[in-house]
């Protein structure tokens, strides 16, 4: 593991305990960013993609738990939230939102520095190759698709166009570009079933998605993932 590859984002708005931590980060490689409000580490999140988020629950704005939820609708960086907050069900409401620990303070900066280690290291192992785009998750290992701990019933050919969609959301895939992602070339795709295979990609995953569309046409060009 090299710390330096690795921004830390710390979100907190007491700005001394944030710098003491900071220095602990930076004493073993890591980068790190401080961020005093939810509104303001949403979007940070979303344009920079950081390594792990340090996040604590009472914050201006939006608070830790309502950024904890916002972020995991389109990252599943590792979250470690702090708290003052003892009781068992505000630990317990964190964890069940997307946050991967849960810290009370006061805590000790070297302990968090580990925790972070260890998120670092976790998202470094098998998993890491998986990719996550707005809730869905491509599991590429077993060339699958998950929406919110379920599998959608792909076949092969929609697995590939589908994720081929995934990997930069808003941007209009060309039928042809699609005709070769990868992996299809030399199976029965051709610019016409591309078509039939978005229209089954949309049949599919709506019974697990509901009513939100996702894959949307560009009339005389193709598809593209997310309405930006």
């Amino acid at each position: 593991m090299n710390p330096a590859a690795h921004e830390i984002v710390i979100i907190d708005d007491e700005v001394k305990p944030a710098q003491v931590l900071a220095e602990y980060l930076q004493r073993d490689g890591f980068r790190t960013a401080h961020i005093l409000d939810g509104n303001s580490a949403v979007a940070y999140v979303r344009q920079y993609a950081p390594s792990v988020l340090i996040l604590d629950v009472m914050l201006p704005g939006l608070d830790g738990i309502e950024v904890c939820r916002a972020v995991r609708r389109f990252s599943m960086v590792p979250i470690i939230m702090l708290t003052a907050r003892v009781d068992e069900a505000d630990r317990i409401q964190g964890l069940d939102i997307g946050a991967d620990d849960y810290l009370c303070k006061p805590v000790s900066p070297r302990e968090v520095v580990a925790r972070v280690r260890a998120q670092v290291r976790r998202a470094a192992g098998p998993m890491s190759r998986d990719q996550y785009t707005f809730g869905f998750v491509v599991e590429e290992a077993a060339q699958r698709i998950w929406w919110q701990g379920k599998v959608l019933p792909l076949s092969q050919v929609e697995y590939r166009i589908f994720k081929t969609l995934l990997s930069q959301p808003g941007r209009i895939f060309e039928r042809e570009a699609l005709l070769n992602a990868k992996d299809c070339v030399g199976r029965a795709v051709n610019d016409r079933s591309v078509d039939s295979h978005i229209k089954n990609i949309r049949k599919k995953i709506k019974p697990y998605t509901g009513d939100t569309e996702f894959i949307f046409s560009v009339y005389g060009v193709g598809y593209r993932f997310g309405d930006f």
